[in-house]
């Protein structure tokens, strides 16, 4: 008999049917650590939600919408602050009970953080071979780790609403030039301001017919509340709009603005205006020309990061459920820091600089799943910052945006060169 050839197992298969366990482990046991998170946490018990069915149904008994107002231990008085257009889109849910009304933002936001974080990872995956369900359910329990998912959750805020158009809109109907793109930015705008940086961003990357169509889709939405409710828009975009005090007290810790950070330094006198504006300036002017850069470069995941950024920093008030773009420039990070794939690698990145940057996604998102006010009694009264390291940690959002705005990586990837074959002498097997 011929002698028997012991081969090794891992020779003999590639065990895949191993390694998809392995997989559903990982999945399962991330799935499972994020309702610690949230039980550890600050519970909010939906707080922000209850102002606005409070607010609703005080407009739906004839009172002014914007006279709505109540009293908060932290901030002083709390106000109905957004614009009419989103009053109209959250008046229907002023006829509903609470429990109903909570199930339903909650169950929309999930969906709203699983569809996002799938537009987000699936396009990477695929690219680099990474079986779809794997990366999403690496990257969806995560996402909902993050403070900014978890304040939105649990003071039940839209934040996720607004981020489903902006990333239908610059992930899909831009890319692809669709007629209707620009119309969920443009939404967005309508809903809550903050979103009009995309409408500056489509104009620095030179989209014109799509920045206008952002512009025309927010004017629209607003004359149309207009028309719906002529007296509470006059007073909202006359007046309410510009008194910054019923949003809330910059200084408080929540506010990862730049403005935030300034309040914070010289409490309880007002920061220098002129200093902000300038601050506004120099970084808004900087985070966008990078942005636009990478847009044209091809990299839009990188200019949607740095723009949502941009957006947190010169705006005078960020609460930390504003701050979902970490979660993009994170996926850019570990994208650009991940070895070679197939037949595609990120140019310019050598193998010291992908270390780099995937220690930097690291910090940046243990940065913000940790956050800056869930495991913090940052007390009521106002109060300066009186140490570096308090400093630090009531700014850690402000300076890690400020960080990204300069180091994000730009992915521009080329094809690399398949592999020759060398041709087979007599006798030879071929190698290559």
């Amino acid at each position: 008999m011929p002698a028997d050839h012991d081969v090794p197992p891992a020779a003999a298969t590639d065990d895949p049917g191993g390694k998809t366990v392995r997989r559903l482990v990982v999945t399962v046991v991330l799935a499972a650590v994020v309702p610690v998170v949230y039980f550890l946490g600050t519970p909010h018990n939906f707080f922000d939600l209850k102002i606005y069915m409070r607010a609703m149904r005080w407009w739906a008994d004839g009172e002014p919408l914007y006279n709505y107002v109540q009293p908060d231990r932290v901030q002083g008085e709390l106000y109905f602050t957004y614009p009419p257009f989103t009053a109209l889109l959250l008046r229907p849910f002023a006829d509903l009970r609470l429990g109903a009304t909570v199930a339903t933002f909650t169950i929309l936001t999930s969906l709203a953080i699983v569809v996002t974080t799938w537009w987000l990872v699936t396009p990477i995956a695929d690219r680099r071979g990474i079986p779809r369900w794997f990366a999403a359910g690496l990257a969806i329990p995560l996402v909902f780790a993050a403070e900014s998912t978890r304040e939105t959750i649990t003071f039940g805020q839209i934040n996720m609403l607004l981020v489903v158009l902006i990333l239908a809109d610059l992930l899909y109907a831009v890319p692809r030039n669709s007629r209707w793109a620009g119309v969920g930015i443009g939404l967005a705008t309508a809903l809550k301001l903050y979103p009009g940086i995309f409408i500056v961003y489509l104009l620095t990357a030179r989209r014109w017919r799509e920045a206008a169509v952002a512009s025309a889709s927010a004017a629209v939405a607003t004359l149309l509340a207009a028309a719906i409710a002529p007296s509470d828009s006059w007073r909202f975009w006359t007046h309410e709009l510009w008194t910054t005090n019923r949003v809330g007290r910059t200084d408080y810790t929540g506010n990862q603005s730049l403005f935030g950070l300034l309040s914070r330094l010289t409490v309880p006198d007002k920061p220098n205006q002129v200093l902000w504006l300038a601050l506004v300036v120099l970084v808004g002017g900087y985070g966008l020309w990078r942005a636009s850069r990478a847009a044209r470069g091809g990299d839009g995941l990188a200019g949607l990061a740095l723009t949502g950024l941009v957006g947190s920093l010169v705006s005078p008030i960020t609460w930390t459920h504003h701050v979902y773009w970490f979660i993009p420039a994170v996926v850019v990070l570990v994208d650009a820091g991940l070895a070679p794939a197939h037949s595609w690698e990120p140019r310019g990145f050598g193998r010291r600089h992908r270390r780099a940057l995937l220690v930097l996604a690291v910090v940046v998102y243990a940065s913000v799943a940790y956050g800056v006010v869930s495991f913090h009694d940052w007390g009521v009264a106002p109060e300066p910052t009186d140490s570096p390291v308090e400093f630090v940690l009531r700014n850690m959002y402000v300076l890690l945006a400020v960080l990204l705005l300069v180091v994000l990586p730009t992915r521009r990837y080329v094809t690399r060169p398949a592999p020759t074959v060398s041709p087979p002498r007599s006798g030879v097997p071929a190698t290559r």
